[in-house]
Protein backbone atom coordinates (compact mmCIF):
# COMPACT_ATOMS: atom_id res chain seq x y z
CA UNK A 1 0.00 0.00 0.00
CA UNK A 2 0.86 3.44 -1.22
CA UNK A 3 1.14 6.04 1.62
CA UNK A 4 1.20 10.18 0.72
CA UNK A 5 0.36 13.27 1.32
CA UNK A 6 -0.71 16.65 0.41
CA UNK A 7 -0.46 20.09 2.24
CA UNK A 8 -4.19 21.22 3.52
CA UNK A 9 -3.80 23.77 6.12
CA UNK A 10 -1.93 25.61 8.81
CA UNK A 11 -2.32 27.95 11.86
CA UNK A 12 1.08 29.39 13.00
CA UNK A 13 -0.43 30.60 16.24
CA UNK A 14 -0.23 27.01 17.43
CA UNK A 15 2.40 25.53 15.32
CA UNK A 16 0.01 23.47 13.87
CA UNK A 17 0.58 22.26 9.81
CA UNK A 18 -1.92 19.89 8.03
CA UNK A 19 -1.50 17.26 5.48
CA UNK A 20 -3.98 15.14 4.81
CA UNK A 21 -3.08 11.71 4.27
CA UNK A 22 -3.76 9.70 1.29
CA UNK A 23 -3.43 5.94 0.38
CA UNK A 24 -3.50 3.88 -2.78
CA UNK A 25 -3.61 0.02 -3.16
CA UNK A 26 -1.42 -2.13 -5.45
CA UNK A 27 -3.75 -4.69 -8.05
CA UNK A 28 -2.70 -7.48 -5.76
CA UNK A 29 -3.54 -5.99 -1.92
CA UNK A 30 -6.62 -6.71 0.47
CA UNK A 31 -8.42 -3.81 0.49
CA UNK A 32 -8.50 -4.44 4.33
CA UNK A 33 -5.40 -3.19 4.42
CA UNK A 34 -6.62 0.62 4.10
CA UNK A 35 -10.03 -0.01 6.26
CA UNK A 36 -7.99 -1.70 8.84
CA UNK A 37 -5.62 1.68 8.64
CA UNK A 38 -8.23 4.03 9.09
CA UNK A 39 -8.49 4.36 5.21
CA UNK A 40 -11.89 4.90 2.84
CA UNK A 41 -12.47 5.03 -0.81
CA UNK A 42 -12.43 8.36 -1.96
CA UNK A 43 -15.42 9.20 -4.47
CA UNK A 44 -14.34 12.88 -4.89
CA UNK A 45 -12.86 12.24 -8.27
CA UNK A 46 -15.00 10.18 -10.78
CA UNK A 47 -11.75 9.69 -13.10
CA UNK A 48 -9.75 7.98 -9.42
CA UNK A 49 -10.36 4.96 -8.96
CA UNK A 50 -8.02 3.50 -6.26
CA UNK A 51 -7.31 6.44 -3.77
CA UNK A 52 -8.18 5.94 0.11
CA UNK A 53 -7.99 8.68 2.27
CA UNK A 54 -7.36 8.89 6.18
CA UNK A 55 -10.33 10.47 8.30
CA UNK A 56 -12.43 10.15 11.34
CA UNK A 57 -13.82 6.47 10.26
CA UNK A 58 -15.85 4.91 12.14
CA UNK A 59 -16.87 0.92 12.69
CA UNK A 60 -18.40 -1.62 14.54
CA UNK A 61 -17.05 -5.48 15.83
CA UNK A 62 -19.83 -6.98 14.87
CA UNK A 63 -19.41 -9.70 17.14
CA UNK A 64 -19.67 -7.42 19.90
CA UNK A 65 -22.80 -5.55 18.52
CA UNK A 66 -25.90 -5.72 21.22
CA UNK A 67 -28.42 -3.37 20.44
CA UNK A 68 -28.79 -0.50 23.90
CA UNK A 69 -32.60 0.48 24.83
CA UNK A 70 -32.76 3.07 21.95
CA UNK A 71 -31.27 0.77 19.42
CA UNK A 72 -34.41 -1.17 20.13
CA UNK A 73 -36.92 1.43 20.08
CA UNK A 74 -35.98 1.60 16.24
CA UNK A 75 -35.63 -1.72 15.93
CA UNK A 76 -39.22 -1.96 17.06
CA UNK A 77 -40.66 1.27 15.17
CA UNK A 78 -39.67 0.14 11.88
CA UNK A 79 -39.13 -4.08 11.72
CA UNK A 80 -41.69 -6.14 9.67
CA UNK A 81 -42.39 -2.96 7.64
CA UNK A 82 -39.92 -3.58 4.90
CA UNK A 83 -38.68 -5.83 2.49
CA UNK A 84 -35.13 -5.63 1.94
CA UNK A 85 -33.01 -7.86 -1.58
CA UNK A 86 -29.87 -7.17 -2.71
CA UNK A 87 -28.78 -5.59 -5.92
CA UNK A 88 -25.60 -6.27 -7.84
CA UNK A 89 -23.37 -3.65 -9.62
CA UNK A 90 -24.92 -4.47 -12.83
CA UNK A 91 -28.06 -3.73 -11.50
CA UNK A 92 -27.46 -0.70 -9.35
CA UNK A 93 -25.82 0.68 -12.84
CA UNK A 94 -28.74 0.05 -15.23
CA UNK A 95 -31.81 0.85 -12.73
CA UNK A 96 -32.92 4.55 -13.33
CA UNK A 97 -35.17 4.70 -10.92
CA UNK A 98 -31.95 3.79 -8.08
CA UNK A 99 -30.18 6.91 -10.18
CA UNK A 100 -32.87 9.43 -10.05
CA UNK A 101 -33.74 8.58 -6.58
CA UNK A 102 -30.05 8.44 -5.67
CA UNK A 103 -29.11 11.99 -7.24
CA UNK A 104 -32.40 14.07 -5.61
CA UNK A 105 -31.81 12.62 -2.15
CA UNK A 106 -28.24 13.90 -1.85
CA UNK A 107 -28.97 17.28 -3.84
CA UNK A 108 -32.34 18.23 -1.83
CA UNK A 109 -30.64 16.77 1.49
CA UNK A 110 -26.88 17.93 1.11
CA UNK A 111 -27.09 20.75 -1.85
CA UNK A 112 -26.98 20.63 -5.44
CA UNK A 113 -23.36 20.26 -6.24
CA UNK A 114 -22.32 17.22 -3.86
CA UNK A 115 -23.46 14.79 -6.00
CA UNK A 116 -22.83 15.08 -10.04
CA UNK A 117 -24.19 12.28 -12.38
CA UNK A 118 -20.78 11.71 -13.58
CA UNK A 119 -19.29 10.99 -9.45
CA UNK A 120 -22.38 8.44 -9.06
CA UNK A 121 -20.88 6.66 -12.18
CA UNK A 122 -17.66 6.88 -10.84
CA UNK A 123 -18.57 5.14 -7.50
CA UNK A 124 -20.66 2.76 -9.17
CA UNK A 125 -17.10 1.76 -10.92
CA UNK A 126 -15.23 1.26 -8.31
CA UNK A 127 -12.49 -1.32 -8.19
CA UNK A 128 -14.28 -2.47 -4.43
CA UNK A 129 -16.73 -4.92 -4.56
CA UNK A 130 -19.78 -3.22 -4.42
CA UNK A 131 -23.76 -4.21 -4.17
CA UNK A 132 -26.82 -2.27 -3.18
CA UNK A 133 -29.42 -2.76 -0.50
CA UNK A 134 -32.99 -2.15 -1.58
CA UNK A 135 -35.98 -1.65 1.14
CA UNK A 136 -39.52 -1.42 -0.21
CA UNK A 137 -42.99 -0.82 1.50
CA UNK A 138 -45.93 -1.97 -0.13
CA UNK A 139 -43.83 -2.51 -3.12
CA UNK A 140 -42.75 1.04 -3.41
CA UNK A 141 -38.97 1.57 -3.10
CA UNK A 142 -38.32 3.07 0.37
CA UNK A 143 -34.52 3.17 0.59
CA UNK A 144 -31.08 1.90 -0.90
CA UNK A 145 -27.71 1.51 0.55
CA UNK A 146 -24.50 0.74 -1.23
CA UNK A 147 -22.26 -2.06 0.48
CA UNK A 148 -18.72 -3.13 -0.53
CA UNK A 149 -18.82 -6.63 0.95
CA UNK A 150 -15.77 -8.71 1.53
CA UNK A 151 -15.74 -11.99 3.13
CA UNK A 152 -15.45 -10.85 6.68
CA UNK A 153 -16.58 -7.02 6.67
CA UNK A 154 -18.99 -4.95 5.11
CA UNK A 155 -18.31 -0.86 4.19
CA UNK A 156 -21.76 0.35 4.73
CA UNK A 157 -21.87 3.79 1.95
CA UNK A 158 -24.08 6.14 0.58
CA UNK A 159 -27.68 5.27 2.10
CA UNK A 160 -30.49 7.09 1.42
CA UNK A 161 -34.21 7.13 1.32
CA UNK A 162 -37.20 8.65 0.76
CA UNK A 163 -37.68 12.03 2.19
CA UNK A 164 -41.02 11.46 3.36
CA UNK A 165 -38.87 9.33 6.15
CA UNK A 166 -36.67 11.97 7.42
CA UNK A 167 -36.52 12.93 10.57
CA UNK A 168 -38.30 9.12 11.94
CA UNK A 169 -35.61 7.32 12.68
CA UNK A 170 -35.69 5.82 9.64
CA UNK A 171 -31.82 6.25 8.71
CA UNK A 172 -30.38 4.78 11.83
CA UNK A 173 -33.12 1.66 11.14
CA UNK A 174 -31.29 1.50 7.79
CA UNK A 175 -27.51 1.02 9.12
CA UNK A 176 -28.72 -0.85 12.58
CA UNK A 177 -30.25 -3.54 9.44
CA UNK A 178 -27.24 -3.68 7.81
CA UNK A 179 -25.39 -4.25 10.74
CA UNK A 180 -27.68 -6.86 12.42
CA UNK A 181 -27.37 -8.87 8.96
CA UNK A 182 -23.92 -8.48 8.86
CA UNK A 183 -23.52 -10.11 12.29
CA UNK A 184 -26.00 -12.83 10.93
CA UNK A 185 -23.22 -13.41 8.00
CA UNK A 186 -21.04 -13.95 10.68
CA UNK A 187 -18.42 -10.58 9.82
CA UNK A 188 -16.30 -9.29 12.11
CA UNK A 189 -16.74 -5.28 10.91
CA UNK A 190 -19.21 -3.25 9.54
CA UNK A 191 -17.11 0.13 8.38
CA UNK A 192 -19.81 2.95 8.81
CA UNK A 193 -18.05 5.71 6.74
CA UNK A 194 -17.08 9.10 8.90
CA UNK A 195 -17.90 10.82 12.27
CA UNK A 196 -17.92 14.48 11.47
CA UNK A 197 -20.22 17.39 13.07
CA UNK A 198 -23.88 17.46 13.93
CA UNK A 199 -24.61 14.94 10.63
CA UNK A 200 -22.51 12.11 12.01
CA UNK A 201 -23.69 12.48 15.96
CA UNK A 202 -26.45 9.54 15.17
CA UNK A 203 -23.66 6.55 15.18
CA UNK A 204 -22.51 7.46 18.23
CA UNK A 205 -26.25 5.90 19.53
CA UNK A 206 -23.86 2.54 19.09
CA UNK A 207 -22.56 1.68 22.14
CA UNK A 208 -19.60 -0.41 20.58
CA UNK A 209 -18.59 1.69 18.22
CA UNK A 210 -15.20 2.21 17.63
CA UNK A 211 -13.12 5.39 15.74
CA UNK A 212 -10.04 5.65 14.46
CA UNK A 213 -8.03 8.75 16.38
CA UNK A 214 -5.53 9.15 13.58
CA UNK A 215 -3.17 6.30 14.87
CA UNK A 216 -5.56 3.63 16.13
CA UNK A 217 -9.40 2.32 16.55
CA UNK A 218 -10.31 3.83 20.12
CA UNK A 219 -13.25 2.92 21.87
CA UNK A 220 -13.46 5.73 24.19
CA UNK A 221 -17.11 7.21 22.64
CA UNK A 222 -17.51 9.74 25.08
CA UNK A 223 -14.50 11.41 23.89
CA UNK A 224 -15.66 10.75 19.94
CA UNK A 225 -19.06 12.65 21.26
CA UNK A 226 -16.88 15.39 22.54
CA UNK A 227 -15.30 16.03 19.21
CA UNK A 228 -18.27 15.82 17.16
CA UNK A 229 -19.90 18.44 19.19
CA UNK A 230 -16.18 20.93 18.52
CA UNK A 231 -15.90 20.06 14.95
CA UNK A 232 -17.77 23.32 13.71
CA UNK A 233 -15.29 25.44 15.93
CA UNK A 234 -12.09 23.86 14.89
Amino acid sequence: MKIFHHEFGHDYSTYSFGYATYAELEPFEDPALAYTAGFLPSSSDPTVKNRFYMARSVRVPVSAFSPSSENRRVFKKFDGTFSMEFMSRDELATDESFHTAFLEYFAKRHGKNIMSKERLNGILQTPLPLRGRHYRKDGMPAGYALEIAREDWIHYWYPFYDLSYADTGFGMWLMLDAIRHAKGENRAYVYLGTAYGAKGRYKTNIEQLEWWDGSGWNTDRERLKKLIASDAKR
